[in-house]
Parts: structure tokens; C-alpha cells; sequence
């Protein structure tokens, strides 16, 4: 079973500029039969997979967002220790004078919060049938994930008719930062970047799809990743991901990964509106949180509230985009731009700000039910 201890780094700075999203995050290429994607066809978040081979080949554009069909999900037995800071009765060991009895705040470090993570039980669902394990460490200077990428919450059925992948182990050891520090410029992941962080579960996290189609609209392919336009897999009815009710789907390596918000691992954490839920870790060490955060960044005794991203979808249509009368807006990674202050967020879907788990402020992510979903980019040194 999981076990969880909290400690709280320092602050950081947000720096937030207006630029479109093109491909912040690509999933991996393979090599699987390719397959031609019919115009109309009807799109599934829900718990169906999809046909997409989710071999993500990365492509670099000027917003930081390479497409991508990985995904993540992860089961934490935390029960709401990490609630909001007012009423929270945090059973910590380390003691803290707040009187909400957070840990006290180690300057600049995130050591002591959920480094002694584990997880380790049989998962029933269809789809797995084998036990996900995950395991959370620090060393003093890096934070240190093993674990076999099997969700630790039920899945869609795989594979289906929209995603031919078996869901299976996988082997995941990586290292974070102790020490992140938020740079002046957004660094692009995903695909053959790297995941761009991982869910407590062991189950990484990765945006984008490699689909794509070529100006005319014509030939699209959700693999590949060779047209101009990226197809987002997740908030349009054009194409089927064949993504379950996790926002999760697998890659031909059967790699499960989630492209928007990891509902299983979510419950399983007991998330709720009246609190903040930590569920995971982006690549340049900085926490993610889910959906939820306070509506004064900077202050934990303000009312919890549903974040929002901050893109918005485009006004100028490029001439050669393919029809809007056939791929409606929102189809394409490039149909969304950056705009500051339309959300609650910067353009790597962060904001810097109090959690309970680090009561003076951290740079911190947000899975979220708007665009992005989940981050594109990041904003730590790496």
C-alpha cells in the first residue's frame, strides 16, 4: 500500500506570453499497419480503444506542443491527507508551526513529500489481470520512480475496435529533481522527448497523438505524424483515439498512458471539490495536481474552485487548414492558442502558488477539463 510523507519547496516565477500550441509532446513511433482515418469519424473518450496504433513520432512547432497518444494512470491510497490547508489535519510525522499542521517547508526542495510512495496489488480489470506496481523514492538530491506502467484503476477494454494494443508491463525507472527551478523559457516533451511526467501509478503522461492530415484534409493518418495539422485526441468528434474513461489509451509498445485527466487514479486518491489532489510529478520535478486548486493562488484559505487553462481556439483560420465545415475547430493542436488571463493558467497549464503540501508557494501543474489537459511543455530546468 501506498504511504505518504509531505514536505514543501520555495517559489518560483511564471512567465506567460500569447503563442499558439502546435506540438508540445509527441508520442512514439512505430512501426504497427498504419491506419487511414475516415473523415467524420465518431471520436470515444470514453472506455472503448482506438484504432490509433499510438506510434507518435515527434515534430517540433513553434508552441511547444508535439503530438503525442502516450498516457498515464496511477492508484494512491492517500485518502485526502492532502487536503486544503485550513482545515487540514495532515498526519505527517514532520511538524510545522501553520496551524494547519503542514510539514514544514524545506527551502527550494520538494524532499519529504510522497518519497515513500508504494504501491504494489493485483488489478481485476479485463484489460490487465496482472499486478501494477510503483514505487516512490528520494535519495537527497533526485526523486526516483520504478514501476511497471500497469494502471492501478479499471480500464477500457483493450484491445477494441479503435485501438488494436494490448495493455502490458513496462519496464519505467527515471529520476527527477529534489531541486526544480523554473527557467525563463518552456521546454517541449513528449514521444521521443520523454514523457513529460508521470502519474503516482507509474503510468506516464503524454498529451499529444502523432495523428495527422495534410492541408487538404484528404490524407490523414493517426500515426505517422507527417501532415501539417496534429490531431488532438481527446475534445473533438472527427477522429476515435479509442481513449477510455480515464483519458487513456496504449501505444503499439502497450504502453497505457493518459492524454487528459486520470479519472481511476483520481477516485482512487480520494479527489473531490474540497480539496486539492496531488497526483503526480512532471519531468523538471515539480508536482501536478488535478482539476481543483484554490482560487487565489496564493492563498489557502480562499475558496477551492475547477482550474482552467488558458487557450483559447483561434480567430484567423489559415487558408490552409483543412475545412472547418469538415474538422471543426478544436480537430487540430493547431486550432488552440496560448491567451494570458483567459484562464487560471501559463502556457504549460502552471501556475505558481500555495497546495497544501507546499504551504509557501511552489511552481506547480494542473491536469485540467479544458485544453490542454494536461501540460504540453514544462517549465523547470531539466
Amino acid at each position: 500500500m501506498k504511504q505518504v510523507n509531505f514536505i514543501a519547496p520555495a517559489h518560483l516565477l511564471i512567465l506567460s506570453t500569447t503563442f499558439t500550441l502546435f506540438g508540445c509532446g509527441s508520442s512514439d513511433s512505430n512501426t504497427d499497419s498504419e491506419i487511414i482515418a475516415e473523415t467524420h469519424s465518431t471520436s470515444d473518450s470514453n472506455s472503448t480503444a482506438d484504432s490509433d496504433n499510438n506510434a507518435s513520432s515527434d515534430t517540433d512547432t513553434d508552441t511547444n506542443t508535439d503530438t503525442n497518444t502516450d498516457t498515464d494512470t496511477d492508484t494512491d491510497t492517500d485518502t485526502d491527507t492532502d487536503t486544503d490547508t485550513d482545515t487540514d489535519t495532515d498526519t505527517d510525522t514532520d511538524t510545522d508551526t501553520d496551524t494547519d499542521n503542514n510539514p514544514p517547508v524545506i527551502d527550494g526542495s520538494t524532499d519529504g513529500v510522497l518519497c515513500d510512495y508504494y504501491y504494489n496489488e493485483y488489478n481485476s480489470s479485463d484489460s490487465v489481470q496482472a499486478t501494477s506496481n510503483a514505487q516512490w523514492s528520494c535519495n537527497g538530491s533526485s526523486r526516483l520512480l520504478t514501476a511497471n506502467g500497469l494502471p492501478d484503476h479499471m480500464t477500457g477494454q483493450f484491445p477494441n475496435a479503435n485501438n488494436p494494443n494490448e495493455i502490458s508491463e513496462q519496464n519505467v525507472s527515471i529520476a527527477y529533481t529534489l531541486t526544480p527551478n523554473e527557467s525563463t523559457t518552456a521546454s517541449t516533451l513528449g514521444g521521443p522527448r520523454g514523457a513529460t511526467g508521470y502519474v503516482l501509478n507509474g503510468v506516464k503522461i503524454d498529451a499529444n497523438t502523432a495523428g495527422t492530415c495534410d492541408d487538404s484534409g484528404n490524407n490523414c493518418s493517426l500515426i505517422g505524424n507527417e501532415g501539417n495539422w496534429h490531431i488532438e485526441a481527446l475534445g473533438q468528434t472527427s477522429f476515435n483515439f479509442g481513449t477510455d474513461d480515464n483519458n487513456a489509451h496504449v501505444q503499439p509498445s502497450g504502453a497505457y498512458h493518459y492524454h487528459g485527466m486520470p479519472e481511476g487514479f483520481i477516485t482512487l486518491r480520494g479527489g473531490n471539490n474540497t480539496t486539492m489532489t496531488l497526483i503526480g510529478w512532471a519531468a523538471d520535478g515539480f508536482p501536478i495536481y488535478a482539476r481543483y486548486g484554490y482560487s487565489e493562488a496564493d492563498n489557502a484559505s480562499s475558496a477551492i474552485k475547477v482550474i482552467t487553462g488558458s487557450y483559447q481556439l483561434i480567430e484567423n483560420i489559415s487558408t490552409n487548414r483543412p475545412s472547418v465545415e469538415v474538422y471543426p475547430l478544436g480537430t487540430f493542436a493547431e486550432d488552440w492558442q496560448y491567451v494570458a488571463g483567459s484562464g487560471d493558467l501559463d502556457e504549460c497549464n502552471g501556475r505558481f502558488g500555495v497546495t497544501p503540501e507546499f504551504p509557501e508557494g511552489i511552481y506547480h501543474y494542473y491536469a485540467t477539463d479544458s485544453y490542454p489537459y494536461f501540460q504540453r511543455c514544462v517549465k523547470g530546468e531539466l
